[in-house]
């Protein structure tokens, strides 16, 4: 799954496709109506590539969560955003036990929860993770440069 054009904008409700960018900003479409809309340089938002969760030991990136959660519910609808907190807690400990308790608030299980409905009816998850190096990883590999001045230095 390519999540590095998928935004969250902050203070926005739902989702949006990362459309060009401009001198102030930039330009996105909601993925709920398909409305384009600019977004100021101003403004927070965040590629859902680049957003993790806590765990005890270490942050869990949210496109590995989301494959969890297409495993879990088998391609299907997760349950609603607007369930009762102890659902969605119980629910995520289905799928991912070693979230922390003590900082992942109900508002982020509630945004997990909304942001899977939305990808997974847009067919934008799946249950392969896309890796974050992946460009670095189709690369070639560079072998590190020698000092050539080594000799030259006292």
């Amino acid at each position: 799954m390519d999540l590095k054009k998928i935004i969250a904008i902050t203070g926005k409700p739902g989702l949006y496709k990362l459309i060009a960018t401009t001198r102030t900003g930039i330009l996105v479409e909601s993925l709920a109506d398909g409305k384009k809309m600019p977004v100021s340089a101003n403004q927070n938002a965040s590629s859902l590539n680049d957003i993790s969760m806590f765990t005890y030991s270490d942050d869990k990136p949210l496109r590995e969560i989301l494959a969890m959660m297409y495993k879990h519910y088998q391609g299907k609808q997760a349950p609603s955003h607007k369930e009762y907190e102890a659902t969605l807690r119980a629910e995520l400990e289905h799928f991912f036990p070693e979230y922390d308790r003590e900082r992942v608030y109900f508002s982020d299980i509630k945004k997990l929860f909304q942001w899977y409905n939305i990808l997974l009816e847009k067919g934008l998850v799946d249950e392969h993770p896309e890796p974050a190096t992946a460009q670095q990883e189709s690369a070639p590999d560079k072998q590190p440069e020698e000092n050539t001045n080594a000799d030259t230095q006292a």
